[in-house]
């Protein structure tokens, strides 16, 4: 398999912690198919320890802000649905 070299951009993405977006870059710059550009990102990540722990804290705060947006709609939904059948 041929080596391509992460794009910049695709590593500002990994520095933010998003790596979704930097295999989309490195899908678009290399026009690789979505596994290889996953792979290629991945061994990235595993040679820079510092950027896949990065990763993971994104991951991990954007897990609870959904969980934190799921409960405060079931609580919302729970109230309205308390308020209307008191109707």
């Amino acid at each position: 398999m041929q080596q391509h070299p992460i794009p910049p951009a695709a590593a500002a993405e990994l520095e933010s912690g998003r790596t979704i977006e930097a295999i989309k870059i490195v899908r678009q710059t290399h026009g690789l198919g979505l596994k290889e550009s996953k792979d290629l990102v991945d061994e990235y990540l595993r040679s820079r320890p510092d950027l896949a722990a990065r990763a993971a804290q994104v991951r991990t705060e954007s897990n609870k802000k959904a969980l934190v947006r799921l409960l405060l709609g079931l609580v919302v939904g729970f109230l309205i649905y308390r308020i209307l059948s008191a109707l």
